[in-house]
């Protein structure tokens, strides 16, 4: 395993960054985080510029709509950020059902891809369950898209959403290589019931195995809900995944 640094999806927190953006990002800071993963990061860029800093945060990546966006704000905003990696957390289930539309995403991406290239910005795109289930002469859409993505453009595997969707993430991973640059880590009863997902490690995902069939791949711990308390929840699955990837 590694030990670089883990990050953390913002979304996770998204109740607490909607009432006190600069004291939700001191609270991740103070479990032990060093890197996030903002969302919705445009129209916050000047709190997120001061923040993060403040905080000793870093974000090498962020999720943002891209595909039927303004892009030239969203570059100027990463920039600022720091950010090197511009994700595109969720395009449209029913984009995911032929050869000729899956293609067709992967081919704007790649035209997006090079628009970012010239601001020293790269592309990926991160899945939700969807794309595994449908399937395209029996292969999952997802990797339908990645075997048609061009060089420039990488994905951010959400595990959990793999699982969901009916396939093997650590297999999943092992096929797709160092196309996966990101991981997003969770961890429940592999079902669609957010508010059952628990602190990575202490469910039914196969945490250890994906974390070595994608070592190349930089961890974000994300909860899309949770029962407890979030922050508890976070400061866990830190712990957790310290212990396993030492």
């Amino acid at each position: 395993m590694t030990n670089a640094p883990l990050s953390v999806q913002l979304y996770t927190v998204r109740s607490a960054i909607a009432d006190d953006l600069p004291g939700t990002l001191a609270r991740v800071a103070e479990i032990g985080y060093t890197q996030v993963e903002p969302y919705s990061f445009v129209e916050r860029v000047d709190e997120y510029a001061e923040h993060l800093p403040a905080n000793g945060l870093t974000a090498p990546s962020a999720h943002v709509k891209l595909i039927g966006s303004d892009l030239e704000p969203i570059f100027a905003a990463a920039k600022r950020l720091g950010v090197t990696t511009i994700i595109d957390p969720h395009i449209d289930e029913t984009r995911w059902i032929t050869r000729e539309d899956v293609e067709g995403i992967a081919k704007e991406l790649g035209e997006i891809a090079d628009k970012a290239a010239a601001h020293d910005l790269r592309v990926g795109y991160h899945n939700h369950a969807f794309e595994l289930e449908n399937k395209i002469d029996g292969v999952p859409a997802l990797e339908v898209f990645a075997a048609a993505l061009p060089a420039n453009v990488v994905l951010e595997v959400d595990t959990y959403w793999v699982e969901v969707g009916g396939v093997d993430a650590a297999e999943l991973l092992a096929r797709l290589g160092d196309k996966v640059q990101f991981l997003h880590i969770k961890d429940g009863p592999k079902n669609f019931d957010d508010k059952k997902q628990v602190a990575v490690g202490r469910g039914d995902m196969p945490v250890r195995d994906i974390l070595r069939a994608a070592r190349q791949a930089l961890p974000v711990v994300e909860l899309d809900d949770h029962e407890g308390d979030i922050f508890t929840a976070l400061a866990d699955s830190l712990d957790y995944l310290e212990g396993v990837r030492a």
